[in-house]
């Protein structure tokens, strides 16, 4: 049995005449950089999301880059974050001139611990940059109230959870603006790289799209440095076509997920994630206790397994970020501990069962 951490062939397969027409449309536009195909993702996503503005980038990396200077985050400030989470989060804080201020994490949600961050706020604290990890989404309405109370900015990093909700609203729509990517992986993924950033703020927006046209409303008539970030028409047409099925592959997601967690329930060891309203399930990571998460994902690999480790090493315990002060003890115990089982449309009950089966007898 061998049972990929993910498969796109399945996903690519049940698309494949409405992606071949998609990408033809394209080609025989001629039209490669942004233009109509661009605009009419857009006003696709914008409206499935429920958000007045998207503008497509060329990554979810440029999209944290340009969000954060789009509200305003530059040299001298800091920025209030997770350490679990993947590099490009706090690099791009660091990417505006500003410094990342790691927060402990909640080992339950494995997501920023709204308790920890009025202790971390300082005079020069400018934003709070929250990340739906694994598709769960952040407890936003505690991150919301710091924020008004303190006038800071909220930047959600929604990477991992497109489709995703917090009371009955769709992540990256709660905050001033929402990081969004498009890696092949994601829930919604392109075939390459791209980008969005949502905002309901009209001049969060148009500083966006100036930001990733060289800084100009016009071309040649540049009025900031800005970057080259713009989703190209094939990967915005390929996801127009992905974009009506996503939330009847999110409740697939969360289908897999009950049959993990029914399945492993009561087995020693393991913390299974929690299946809450929302969650979207990128991810479905466990955590193996008692020191033999190494030893369980390499038993795991010998029998055709595929798994993951989202993330080994804390941000602030990576070389670049070594100098952060205070041990954040909840992320460096659960960065121990994490395991990503297959995750997908790929997975039927069959596989499921099997992945299930080698892992008990790996533990």
């Amino acid at each position: 049995m061998v049972v990929p951490i993910l498969d796109l062939a399945t996903e690519i397969e049940f698309l494949w005449d409405d992606l071949m027409a998609a990408i033809t449309r394209v080609l025989r536009s001629g039209q490669f950089i942004l233009g109509p195909e661009v605009e009419a993702f857009e006003r696709e996503v914008a409206e499935y999301l429920g958000v007045k503005h998207a503008i497509g980038l060329n990554s979810g990396t440029d999209a944290l880059v340009i969000g954060l200077r789009a509200l305003g985050v530059g040299p001298g400030d800091e920025v209030i974050t997770t350490p679990f989470t993947f590099f490009a989060t706090a690099e791009a804080i660091s990417l505006v001139g500003a410094t990342p201020v790691f927060v402990d994490i909640d080992p339950r949600t494995f997501n920023l611990d709204p308790e920890l961050i009025p202790a971390a706020i300082t005079p020069r604290t400018k934003a709070i940059l929250p990340v739906h990890l694994y598709g769960r989404p952040a407890e936003m309405e505690p991150i919301l109230a710091i924020a008004e109370e303190h006038g800071l900015k909220v930047l959600e990093d929604c990477a991992q959870a497109f489709g995703a909700t917090y009371s009955g609203r769709k992540v990256g729509t709660l905050g001033h603006a929402g990081a969004f990517s498009f890696f092949p992986s994601k829930n919604l993924g392109a075939y390459g790289d791209g980008g969005l950033l949502v905002t309901d703020d009209d001049q969060v927006a148009e500083m966006a799209r100036m930001l990733r046209a060289h800084g100009s409303r016009r071309k040649y008539h540049n009025e900031m440095v800005g970057y080259n970030s713009r989703l190209d028409a094939l990967q915005a047409a390929i996801l127009r076509v992905k974009l009506p099925h996503v939330d009847r592959w999110n409740a697939q997601r969360r289908e897999v997920a009950r049959r993990y967690n029914q399945l492993l329930d009561g087995v020693p060891g393991l913390v299974l994630p929690e299946i809450t309203e929302g969650h979207v399930f990128h991810q479905y990571t466990v955590r193996i206790l008692g020191g033999k998460r190494d030893a369980v994902q390499q038993s795991l690999a010998r029998a055709g397994i595929g798994t993951m480790v989202y993330y080994p090493i804390p941000l602030h315990r990576l070389p670049v970020y070594g100098h952060s002060e205070g041990s954040l003890l909840e992320a460096e115990r659960v960065a121990s501990e994490v395991l990503s089982l297959p995750m997908g449309l790929h997975l039927d009950g069959v596989a499921q069962g099997g992945v299930v089966k080698k892992l008990i007898e790996s533990l």
